[in-house]
């Protein structure tokens, strides 16, 4: 548990999914492939109907890639692999044949937007500030990108992506259309998850599969586009000027 987790359980028809990490549930590779895992397992399970994700703790939701490990990647192969491990995770959302909502109980940072942008239905509290912070260390939000510009569209992607060192408010991610709710508390906030969540356990799964396919509908080649992304972040990532950044970062 000290190098973070995944774990899973299925009830009432419900998948859910916990993922967490002790520096503010970052996501070192291990965290990815098993995220990434558990998600196509789930998604084949029939008895379940529907994926509720969230993340561990009360604080924040994601802090997005392990620094730790950007900074001990070597070479170019190292490099696509890491960032292969949030294409995984963006993919297994995309091909799930179950809807996936999302739990946002604090910030979300790079990464951690990528999966709010990747879930169908996304709530957050209004603690749950975002930030694309990749261009402030030398990369850029290659591999999340597609994600989400998918659901807030180029403008807005555009903005987050450039001023890399600015929080956006819940209330302006659900004005981009990244969160559909966002509450004063967590407890308000799981009031309306259990809510609905427990409407689709009711629902038939063949239309909400039907449903899934329309709302990814142009993504088929996810596969290979976010491969290219990852290769672009591998090969910035090895450059002196990410890596002055990403230590300059650590020690803030």
């Amino acid at each position: 548990m000290e190098q973070g987790h995944v774990v899973h359980r299925i009830e009432n028809q419900i998948g859910i999914i916990e993922f967490g990490h002790p520096l503010s549930n970052s996501l070192p590779g291990n965290i990815l492939n098993k995220l990434a895992l558990t998600i196509t397992e789930l998604s084949s399970d029939k008895n379940c109907k529907v994926i509720l994700l969230k993340s561990a703790g009360d604080r924040a939701f994601c802090a997005g890639a392990s620094f730790d490990e950007l900074i001990a990647i070597k070479n170019l192969d190292e490099g696509k692999l890491f960032f292969s491990g949030f294409a995984k995770v963006i993919n297994a959302c995309r091909t799930s044949d179950k809807l996936i909502i999302a739990r946002i109980q604090g910030k979300a940072v790079g990464g951690g937007v990528g999966i709010a942008a990747s879930a169908d239905y996304a709530f957050a509290t209004e603690h749950a500030a975002i930030k694309l912070s990749e261009l402030a260390v030398g990369i850029g939000p290659f591999v999340v990108g597609p994600a989400v510009e998918r659901k807030i569209g180029v403008s807005a992607m555009s903005e987050l992506a450039i001023d890399a060192t600015q929080w956006r408010s819940a209330a302006w991610a659900q004005n981009k259309v990244l969160y559909s709710s966002i509450s004063e508390t967590a407890e308000l906030m799981d009031e309306k998850i259990h809510a609905l969540i427990e409407k689709l356990s009711m629902s038939n799964p063949e239309a909400m599969r039907e449903l899934k396919k329309v709302f990814w509908a142009g993504t088929e080649d996810w596969d290979q586009l976010l491969a290219q992304r990852a290769e672009i972040s591998g090969r910035l990532v090895l450059s002196d000027f990410t890596r002055n950044a990403i230590h300059a970062f650590k020690k803030k």
